[in-house]
């Protein structure tokens, strides 16, 4: 049986969920819309597809399924993660409204065009963050500086790693690549690990390359 879910995010106690699920009820009286479920979180965007209940939300939603936000900036922390986010529901077949972008959702005339826009944009983002590291590891060789991991350096960075394991995994299940994985954690550590690090955690970690190797829900 088909279902209609709201998902509802504030990033901070200034903002107030309970408008936001206002705004999705008159929506959806006017449209003569039954919201079966809401999933509604404050959380900063920043913070991992988990913790913002984007996992949960994918798990919730079946094909058919029509998902109700209030706008775009709800489901992602950048560009990139969003259209990933936004692509994969649509080929799921679940089809989004967006109440306070209308022209951006899928249910209207233009539903196709859209999808290939989305698909276009996350594909580029993939494509630019590859060029970059490409470019950065291509520039590290050219001052003649060694690639890969220092010795003893193994544990340690496994250790850094260890507390964004969730995050990690969250971000393989959106079918984010290393590179894209690198670029989105790096930030939050107080040191920039290099892309081999990433692919030695990842591929060194049994849960991780299950998630690596089973098809992508989301």
């Amino acid at each position: 049986m088909m279902k209609t879910i709201g998902y509802i995010r504030v990033s901070t106690d200034q903002q107030d969920l309970s408008k936001q699920k206002h705004l999705l009820l008159e929506y959806a009286q006017q449209h003569k819309l039954v919201i079966d479920q809401f999933i509604e979180i404050e959380v900063s965007s920043r913070k991992s597809p988990t913790e913002r209940r984007i996992t949960e939300l994918s798990a919730a939603l079946r094909k058919g399924d029509h998902l109700l936000v209030a706008e775009l900036s709800r489901l992602g922390r950048n560009m990139l993660e969003t259209m990933i986010i936004i692509t994969n529901l649509i080929d799921r077949g679940i089809t989004l409204t967006f109440v306070r972008q209308p022209e951006l959702s899928t249910t209207g005339m233009y539903g196709k065009l859209l999808l290939a826009i989305y698909s276009y944009i996350a594909e580029t983002e993939r494509e630019f963050i590859s060029l970059r590291t490409k470019q950065g590891l291509a520039a590290v060789k050219a001052k003649g500086i060694r690639l890969g991991r220092p010795k003893g350096s193994k544990n340690k960075n496994g250790r850094v790693l260890d507390q964004c394991k969730p995050q990690i995994e969250a971000y393989l299940r959106l079918h984010l690549s290393i590179g894209a994985i690198q670029k989105l954690i790096n930030p939050q550590l107080s040191r920039p690990l290099t892309y081999n690090s990433y692919k030695y955690y990842i591929h060194a970690d049994s849960d991780l390359c299950k998630v690596m190797s089973r098809p992508h829900d989301l």
